[in-house]
């Protein structure tokens, strides 16, 4: 239990012992152990249970009820800043935006307003979101606050089989399930062992088995020095890949927490990056009453980058979102901004940039195809070469 976090209401411990029993009725019926992917898949998309499939809020302040705040929700000046690397990705290729994975919609309806106060609003914004809950926030938050863009927006259960334009990712890669390992250089015989959840008198308890034979491949090319501990999103990979095939012409922009795979995986981080954000808390037990907690890992963006340019697409940029939003120009942005407003707006921007916040922590990577350089996030601090 962990003692230090808020205590859940009755209703979310009913709904979390819910999700509990069917993921111990899965466990006993494949053999008592359960992968931390398919946990993972489990805890945060169950229909009805999961983190993000149930009725709780997620995004915004605590005072609010949220559990963690994302860029969008500091400041429409980060929406504005992207809407014009978004606009120039349209211009070369199609009026189209995909926002996969919308949030609580304040993104869409930033850059809904931004691209139009550019003069190029999308013909068509579409939202991939499978969470029921959150397409209800979504098209309450951009009823608010971009009304007059309804009917260019739709929400997909998958994405079309073809497309142009520009494809969003904010926060989506780490929230996808992912493996757990264990490199262990002990014993007679030592290897990779693949960390899961297993039963113990009815409970979920952390349980390990030798890694799998595709599993192993993966982390066998990866610059380990055992022992170490660890993550492996092969779900991230694949996601990039079957996107990177569909794109026909346009780019990609994925922004998220991570690091380069000789960073990511270097000794000094030989405790894993899986974390747990519960009511502006962070904490590393994900067993704790699973479907309450949202679970992240940091993002391998040398794997993005590869699983992108071995389906045909281009890396035009890799850079940190400080680098990023400064290039598209966040502190003219600001400096429009007057009054009390203003100094809300210079405090979200500095968490936005600054390198002890989310500026150096938070990176964004640029798959094109088609889409001629230089792109105007990536001017100026481009580190493609660091990947």
């Amino acid at each position: 239990m962990q003692t230090e976090l808020p205590e859940p209401s009755a209703d979310a411990h009913a709904a979390s012992d819910a999700l509990t029993r069917i993921i111990a009725a899965e466990i006993a019926a494949t053999g008592g152990w359960m992968s931390f992917a398919r946990y993972m898949e489990l805890a945060l998309y169950a229909p009805g249970l999961g983190y993000y499939s149930g009725g709780s809020r997620k995004f915004g302040a605590h005072n609010a009820g949220g559990d963690f705040l994302t860029a969008p929700e500091l400041t429409p000046l980060y929406g504005q800043a992207l809407a014009r690397q978004v606009a120039q990705v349209l211009a070369a290729s199609s009026p189209l935006v995909i926002e996969a994975g919308a949030g609580s919609g304040k993104l869409a309806a930033d850059l809904l307003l931004a691209l139009d106060a550019l003069g190029c609003p999308p013909e068509r914004y579409r939202i991939l979101e499978l969470s029921g809950e959150l397409r209800a926030r979504q098209k309450a938050t951009l009823a608010e606050h971009a009304p007059q863009f309804a009917g260019r927006v739709e929400w997909l259960d998958e994405l079309p089989e073809r497309f142009s334009g520009c494809l969003l990712g904010n926060e989506v890669l780490d929230a996808m399930p992912t493996h757990a390992l264990r490199w262990d250089d002990a014993g007679l015989a030592p290897g990779v062992l693949e960390r899961g959840v297993g039963l113990e008198d009815g409970r979920l308890v952390a349980a390990e088995r030798p890694a799998s034979t595709a599993l192993l491949a993966a982390a066998n090319a990866l610059p380990i020095i055992a022992p170490y501990r660890g993550e492996i999103s092969l779900a991230a990979r694949s996601w990039v890949a079957e996107l990177a095939r569909r794109l026909e012409k346009g780019a990609m922009l994925l922004i998220d927490y991570g690091l380069p795979r000789h960073e990511l995986y270097h000794p000094l981080r030989d405790g894993g990056t899986l974390r747990c954000h519960y009511r502006h808390r962070m904490h590393e037990d994900p067993l704790w009453l699973p479907g309450l907690s949202d679970i992240t890992s940091h993002v391998d963006f040398t794997a993005v980058a590869e699983a992108g340019f071995e389906a045909g697409l281009d890396v035009l940029g890799y850079t940190s979102q400080a680098n990023f939003l400064i290039n598209c120009g966040v502190g003219d942005l600001l400096e429009q901004g007057v009054g009390a407003s203003e100094l809300r707006a210079r405090g979200a921007v500095n968490i936005l940039i600054s390198p002890n916040e989310m500026g150096e922590l938070f990176k964004v990577i640029a798959l094109v195809r088609g889409v001629p350089q230089p792109l105007l996030g990536f001017c100026r601090g481009d580190r493609v070469h660091a990947l």
